[in-house]
C-alpha cells in the first residue's frame, strides 16, 4: 500500500487537500499537533473512501527532535507523496515582531520542512512515481508589507524546492519536485498571522480562494509535469509552470 504525507492536516488547504486525495482513493498519513482535529478528518476521510488507509501522527514540527521521530515512525511505509504544508505567519512589521514567535516561525516553515525534504530526497530520489510537495506562496516570489520574516522563510521554500527540482532532473533522477504558491485563502492563517479571533475575510480581502479551491489547485499541481503551481497575484488565476528562480548548473 502507497502512502501520501500531509502535514499540516488539521486545518486549511492541509485538511482540505486530505478529503479531496481521498476521493481518489489515496491512503494517508496526517500529521498535526490537534488530535481532535485529525479524528474528525479521518472520519470525514472514511466517509469518502471507505478503503483508504488512515494514520494520524499528533506532533509539533517545530521541535527538531519531533521532526526526526516523525519521519523514522513512518520507515515502513511506501510514501509516494509527501506533502510539507504545515507553517504559519506573521503580520507586523519586523520592529515590532516578536521574536520569540519569529524563531518559532523559521523552525517550522524552514527548519522542519528541509529535513522532512532532505530525508525523503534521500530515500525517494529514484523510486518511480516519488513525489515532494512543498507549500511556499506568492509572497515566497514577491515581498509582503508587514510580513518581510514571513516572506523570506517561503522565499527559502520556494527556492529550495525549485532547486531540488533542478537537481532532480539534471542528475536523472525519477523523483518529482513541486512547490505550491497559494495567495490569500480562507483559513485560520490570518488568525494566527494577525494573532486575531475569527479574522473575516469576505469583510477584509478583496481577492481569496476557500481552503478547498487551493487543494484543488495543489491536486492539479500533483498530476501535471510542471514544477510550479502559483496563484497570479492579479487576478487570482492559478497557473501551472516550470521554475522560476534562475538556476546556475
Amino acid at each position: 500500500m502507497k502512502y501520501t504525507v500531509i502535514t499540516g492536516a488539521s486545518s486549511g488547504i492541509g485538511y482540505e487537500a486530505a478529503k479531496q486525495l481521498a476521493k481518489k482513493g489515496k491512503s494517508l498519513v496526517l500529521v498535526a499537533r490537534r488530535t481532535d482535529e485529525l479524528e474528525k478528518l479521518r472520519q470525514e476521510i472514511k466517509s469518502i473512501s471507505p478503503n483508504s488507509d488512515v494514520i494520524l501522527k499528533t506532533n509539533d514540527l517545530a521541535y527538531s527532535e519531533n521532526v526526526y521521530a516523525l519521519y523514522e515512525s513512518l520507515a515502513d511505509l511506501d510514501i509516494e507523496t509527501w506533502i510539507n504544508n504545515a507553517g504559519f505567519g506573521d503580520s507586523n512589521l519586523v520592529k515590532d515582531a516578536e521574536v520569540g514567535k519569529m524563531e518559532d516561525m523559521i523552525r517550522l516553515n524552514v527548519e522542519a520542512l528541509t529535513v522532512l525534504s532532505n530525508l525523503y530526497v534521500r530515500d525517494y530520489h529514484n523510486v518511480e512515481g516519488a513525489t515532494l510537495l512543498n507549500v511556499a506562496s506568492v509572497v515566497g516570489y514577491r515581498i509582503a508589507k508587514k510580513g518581510v520574516t514571513y516572506s523570506a522563510t517561503k522565499f527559502f521554500v520556494s527556492a529550495y524546492t525549485e532547486g531540488i527540482a533542478r537537481e532532480l532532473m539534471n542528475n536523472g533522477d525519477k523523483l518529482q519536485a513541486k512547490v505550491l504558491a497559494p495567495a490569500a485563502t480562507e483559513t485560520g492563517f490570518a488568525s494566527r498571522a494577525r494573532e486575531e479571533a475569527d479574522f473575516d475575510y469576505s469583510a477584509n480581502v478583496e481577492k481569496y480562494h476557500t481552503a478547498e479551491e487551493m487543494a484543488e489547485f495543489l491536486v492539479q499541481l500533483l498530476e501535471s509535469d510542471e514544477v510550479v503551481g502559483i496563484v497570479n497575484h492579479e487576478d487570482y488565476s492559478f497557473e501551472l509552470r516550470g521554475p522560476i528562480h534562475p538556476f546556475m548548473a
